[in-house]
């Protein structure tokens, strides 16, 4: 089950471009809480810890209780805008968890047993496709990810989605298609050494000669012409 995690933030009396741009120049972040059939609020938060938040990973898969002014909420982020040139955080989203809910995430795909894996072990590498796979889970029950168990996999063996024990509760947005998670390449085929091929093929060559013609053969002696005959007197 994913962590919860407290956050303490203010409530934000204006809205638009210019009252966001002045929080960010007091050192917080604004955001907004929606969703749970209560209206949207406004709040502000401080940025080194969102920054801190952000960065430490997971952010968006784990579940946070704010505090505005006193009033808690549980809440799972739902996206955040960094800017495009620094990647500090400029906005972000919240959404209000109520008992019994349920939310779309995408779940990570930890990857057991590579060092004992058969296919790994004949030189095969790990083609993973699928890093993480989205899912609709329990708003209290967040798994923090889905096992993808390799001991059997030999090479050109694969996983697919059905192969995964999923958590309790939770089930594959696509469910229309065994999608794969994991392949077992192969060994790449390690070319001949290049000076081993050419010394090979210069042995296999027929000998030539000094300026790289091939050596003339030797001709056969030439046979002795007979005498001419005497002429008489």
């Amino acid at each position: 089950m994913a962590e919860t995690k407290t956050l303490a933030a203010t409530v934000r009396s204006g809205i638009g471009k210019g009252a966001a741009r002045s929080v960010r120049r007091e050192g917080r972040i604004p955001g907004v809480i929606y969703g749970g059939g209560d209206p949207a609020e406004p709040i502000t938060l401080d940025f080194r810890e969102l920054n801190k938040l952000i960065y430490a990973g997971h952010f968006l898969t784990t579940l946070f209780e704010i505090d505005v002014g006193g009033a808690k909420q549980r809440v799972i982020p739902r996206d955040y805008q960094l800017d495009p040139i620094k990647d500090l955080p400029l906005h972000v989203d919240f959404l209000r968890l109520k008992p019994g809910a349920s939310l779309r995430v995408e779940v990570p795909v930890h990857f057991l047993n590579q060092e004992t894996c058969p296919g790994v072990k004949k030189g095969g590498s790990v083609n993973i496709v699928r890093h993480s796979i989205e899912m609709r889970v329990p708003a209290d029950d967040i798994p923090e990810a889905v096992i993808a168990d390799l001991a059997e996999l030999d090479i050109n063996d694969s996983l697919h989605l059905t192969a995964l024990p999923l958590p309790a509760g939770c089930r594959p947005t696509q469910r229309d298609r065994d999608f794969t998670i994991v392949t077992i390449t192969p060994p790449l085929v390690v070319p001949e050494d290049a000076a081993a091929a050419a010394a090979a093929a210069a042995a296999a060559a027929p000998a030539k000669g000094a300026k790289g013609a091939p050596a003339a053969k030797a001709a056969p002696a030439a046979a002795a012409a007979p005498a001419a005959p005497a002429k008489k007197k």
